[in-house]
């Protein structure tokens, strides 16, 4: 069958879905910019909540990201 199974899948996708499971569906992380689609707040409002450490980021090379649990959090607490 040329490695892949019945439904089209490889051993090797098989094996990694037995032994992680299913992935969360939420992202750990987002984009400034994705956030702001999500929340409708302004870009540079989350850069101010981020400085006023409201928001948890992560620093990937130049590009932010906002932990995703930190910007539920926020609307939590509101």
């Amino acid at each position: 069958m040329n490695g892949q199974h019945r439904d089209g899948c490889d051993a090797l996708s098989i094996s990694a879905r037995e032994v992680f499971g299913e992935l969360p569906v939420e992202p750990i992380c987002v984009r400034v910019s994705v956030a702001v689609k999500l929340t409708g707040i302004s870009r540079s409002t989350l850069y101010e909540l981020i400085g006023d450490g409201e928001l948890e980021v992560a620093k990937v090379g130049r590009s932010t990201f906002i932990r995703y649990d930190s910007l539920k959090r926020l609307f939590e607490r509101q």
